[in-house]
């Protein structure tokens, strides 16, 4: 799943996504090839029958988590937001016609997560939508995605400036990154968001919690999320692991430093 974060202009962008949910990290140059191509083949398949049928519920939601997901691979931020608007407008025009659609919800507000991306100050008003509807989805159907609605507003709320510039809430990021793990407690993305927030928060001790119980899930994880569809899932989430692990290894050297000194 994706993140989001504020720079100096608030652009915000997927750092992290997933997802899946909301962004992925990049992958070494090669696998990264192989991915943007996969992607790209999936966008334009998608893309085809959406437009030879744009009335088949199952067809509008392949084609906007195809264009969530390509739009990673975007070269600029015209191309980047050109992709999201076009996510975007399948999600809407299913939702007309199916209001009750959680996967319409989830799969605008990821769109629209892509789209803020290539803004500036206009992504402050495409979070407040992101917001409501992440909300939706979850109201509709918070196991969608391995509780995605719910991890997106964790991250959601992790990462958008606090008030009084936007909705950013400690509190809240952490309520709905637990919600996600309590809902999918054996998908590696909801204990690895909660590890990497702890860390953020500099709450050592969390994040070596959320670490563990990762560990103890990976291997049957690693056994029921398999093929292709889960390869660039699977890198970004070693990646980071790894990353969480040697951020606290180095916390804990002064720690053990200091207990050797007395």
């Amino acid at each position: 799943m994706a993140t989001f974060n504020s720079a100096t202009r608030c652009k915000w962008g997927a750092t992290i996504l997933i997802f899946t949910a909301l962004g992925i990290a990049l992958a070494d140059e090669g696998l990264n090839k192989i991915f943007a191509a996969r992607a790209g083949a999936e966008f334009h398949r998608t893309q085809a029958e959406f437009q030879s049928d744009t009335n088949h519920s199952a067809i509008a939601l392949k084609f906007a988590r195809a264009c969530f997901d390509y739009a990673d691979f975007a070269t600029n931020d015209a191309q980047h937001a050109s992709i999201a608007h076009q996510g975007i407008a399948a999600c809407r025009q299913l939702i007309t016609h199916e209001p009750e659609s959680a996967s319409a919800h989830y799969y605008l507000a990821m769109n629209l997560g892509q789209l803020a991306r290539t803004e500036t100050t206009g992504a402050l008003k495409i979070v407040k939508e992101m917001e409501r509807e992440f909300k939706t989805a979850a109201e509709l159907d918070g196991h969608l995605d391995y509780a995605g609605p719910e991890r997106g507003l964790g991250l959601l709320y992790r990462d958008a400036p606090g008030w009084p510039v936007s909705i950013g809430s400690r509190h809240k990021a952490r309520q709905w990154l637990e919600q996600a793990e309590k809902l999918a407690p054996d998908y590696p993305e909801n204990h690895l968001n909660l590890a990497e927030s702890h860390l953020q928060w500099h709450n050592p001790s969390d994040a070596y919690r959320e670490l563990e119980a990762l560990d103890a899930l990976w291997p049957d994880a690693q056994t029921n999320l398999v093929g292709k569809a889960w390869e660039r899932s699977w890198d970004d989430w070693s990646t980071r692991c790894d990353t969480v692990r040697k951020r606290l290894n180095e916390m804990s050297k002064p720690m053990e430093s200091s207990k050797n000194n007395r």
